[in-house]
Order: structure tokens, then sequence, then C-alpha cells
């Protein structure tokens, strides 16, 4: 059996690269395949269902049983996903199997980084960082891998669902016992953490900060060829450029954070964030777009992986419920804030929707400074972390 924590710590980088690459699938093969954008967003939305069920239910298991084998039903789920993906010409039977995709995929997001938090209680935020980092790379490389493969695309599905078996077992033979078990029941850890305010912060600057995160990585390529003439290649590479500043920023402010400022650094990078896409999307940059691209993505980068890591150690005895409460906001801001920008543009204009992204950044910042309670922000930020 092992147990040895570099190899957990590796399998854990190792799957959530493949739910990376399974949250850019479809967009990836779309074309290869020859989907409608009305299927894509079927597909899209019944994943993001199954998605949501499981990181919440894997979350909440993560407390009570131990996380590998938890890891061990997921990839189990998503290396049959892979296997199958679009193997039939029924567009019901692939519609049911990205219910699956998203299950598999939840387990990973659920129960990964509570993983981590036990593995690595003192540089939780680095590997949460580290984490996250990979699911970029994983949505990088499966893009570039497409784009290399052209149609003969499922070779690159049935390569992943290969490592994806490889992983299960792995997480079959790896054991990691939870420390102190809750002896509280599902009901009563539930009860506990959303009567917490500093919970329900978290939640809500998740939904804003994901909403901005996925609307951006969305809408860049429209933005950049509509309203400031790039061609179609050069909008790609504002697109890469901005992955790149997500993925940089990841690992440079995993590195450079320390446990007791978390809550700080996670109020700087939502102001930066509010300052640069409202320069990105609004100021007349020129030469300088490309830079303000990357410094976007560079400011937003560790929003998402600095909530996980402080909902984690707010309830560190039961991170893996805290982390399923979050984690179910991140398909609602996936949904909500594409959804608002595409009834300003439909009813107002393109480039008034954009001035949803600054705004929600400056919301979130807002709610967040206000419950860690102005007047004392340096003390109170480094409670949020220690208590």
């Amino acid at each position: 059996m092992i147990n040895n924590i570099k190899a957990l710590t590796l399998s854990s980088y190792l799957a959530m690269f493949f739910l990376g690459v399974g949250a850019s699938i479809i967009g990836a093969a779309a074309q290869n395949i020859g989907l409608s954008p009305a299927q894509i967003g079927l597909l899209i939305a019944v994943q993001n269902v199954g998605f949501m069920l499981s990181v919440f239910v894997a979350g909440t298991l993560a407390d009570s049983y131990e996380k590998p084998k938890i890891l061990l039903v997921g990839s189990l789920m998503l290396a049959v996903s892979f296997f199958t993906f679009f193997l039939s010409e029924l567009f019901w039977v692939n519609l049911l199997l990205m219910l699956l995709f998203g299950a598999g995929m939840g387990v990973y997001e659920g129960v990964t980084d509570a993983m981590l938090l036990q593995l690595h209680p003192q540089r939780a935020s680095l590997h949460i960082n580290v984490n996250h980092f990979f699911v970029t790379f994983g949505s990088i490389m499966i893009a570039a891998y497409l784009l290399a493969l052209q149609m003969n695309w499922r070779q690159s599905v049935i390569q992943a669902g290969a490592v994806v078996l490889l992983l299960a077992l792995f997480f079959g033979v790896a054991r990691l016992k939870n420390r102190g078990g809750r002896t509280e029941s599902y009901q009563e850890r539930l009860n506990l953490i959303s009567r917490d305010r500093r919970i329900v912060a978290l939640v809500i600057v998740t939904i804003l900060a994901v909403g901005v995160e996925i609307g951006s990585i969305n809408i860049l390529t429209t933005f950049l060829g509509q309203l400031r003439g790039f061609s179609e290649t050069a909008s790609k590479i504002g697109l890469i450029v901005l992955l790149v500043g997500i993925a940089a920023g990841r690992l440079l402010v995993g590195l450079l954070t320390h446990k007791k400022r978390l809550a700080i650094s996670l109020l700087s990078l939502l102001g930066l964030s509010g300052f640069f896409f409202g320069g990105l999307f609004f100021l007349p940059l020129d030469n300088w777009l490309y830079p303000a691209i990357f410094l976007a993505g560079l400011s937003l980068s560790a929003v998402l992986p600095l909530i996980i890591t402080l909902a984690g150690l707010l309830y560190p005895s039961m991170a893996g419920t805290a982390l399923g409460v979050i984690k179910t906001a991140l398909p609602i801001g996936g949904i909500l804030l594409p959804f608002l920008m595409s009834l300003v543009a439909e009813y107002g204009s393109f480039q008034l929707s954009l001035l949803l992204f600054p705004l929600a950044c400056l919301l979130a910042f807002v709610v967040l400074f206000w419950e860690i309670k102005p007047h004392q922000v340096a003390r109170s930020a480094a409670s949020w972390s220690v208590d």
C-alpha cells in the first residue's frame, strides 16, 4: 500500500491536469466533431450539473472516508467518460455521458484540495495554487494537442482515458487515513459551516470571481476581434496570453503568500483584478493590450485557490465539507455572470456588458473587506487563517 506524501501530492496534480482536460474537451473538439452552438451549450450545461452534484457529495465524504478511495471512484468515472466520448452517434447518449464526465471532474475538484490541506498544512496555499495551475495547464495542453492531431482527435481522448485509468489503479492502492474524524453528522457539519458568515462571504466571492474568470476566457477573442480590430490569429494569441497569466500567477502567488497573509493577499488580488480588467476593456491601450491581458490574468489567477485555502483552514478537521460548500459556487459563477452579460449585450451593447467584469471584482472586494472588519483589517485577516 502507498502512503508516500510526494506520490499522493503528484497524483493530485495529475488528477487536476485531467480535470482541466475534461473542462475544455468539448470546446477543443467541437469543430472536429461538428457540434452546433446549441449542442455545445447543452453539453456544457449537463456537464456542470454532474459537477455541481458530485463536488459537494465528494467533499462531504472526504471528511469521513479515505480520500484516495473517493478519488478512485472519480477516476473510474472520468476514464469511462474519456473512452466513450462521442463514441456513439446518438446525441442523447453523449448527453448522459457528459453527466458522468462532470461527476468525475467534481470528485477531483472536491477531494484533491482537501487531501493537500491534510498532507501540507503549513504550505497549503502553495500546493493548492499549484494544484489549480495544473487545471489551466491541462486546458492549454488539450487545445494544443487537438490542434496538432486535427481529425484524429479520438486518439487524444483514448490516451487521456488510459492515463486516468492508471491513476485509478494508483488511488486503489494508496492509503491516507483521515486525521481526527468528525463525530458530527453530515447535517450538523453543514449547519455549523453555513452559519459562519465568513464561509457565506467566500461563497459570494467565489461566484463572482469564477464568473469573471470563465466569462473573460470565453469573451476575450470576441472583444479583441470586434472592438479592437484584431485578426483571428491575434485574438487567439490574446487568449493564450490570458491563460499563461493565470497559470503563472497561480505559481507565483502560491510561492509568495504566507499562511497568515492569505486574506490580505486575496483582497489585494481582487482590487487589482478590478483595476486591470477595467483598464483592459475600457482604455485605448493599443500596443499595450497584450501586457494588459497578461496582468489581468495574473491578478485574477490565484483568487480561487486562495478562497479554497482559506475555507479549508477555517475548518481544518472538516475541510472536505467546507470545500464542498465553496465549490458548489463554481458552476453557479460560470452560469450567472455570462448570462447577465448576454442580457446586457442583447438589450444594451457589447461594450456596456464588459462593465460587469470590473464591477464583479469590486463587489467581491467589498463583500470580503466588510466581513474582515475594515477597522482592523490586518489583525482580522490574519485570524481567518489561524482560527
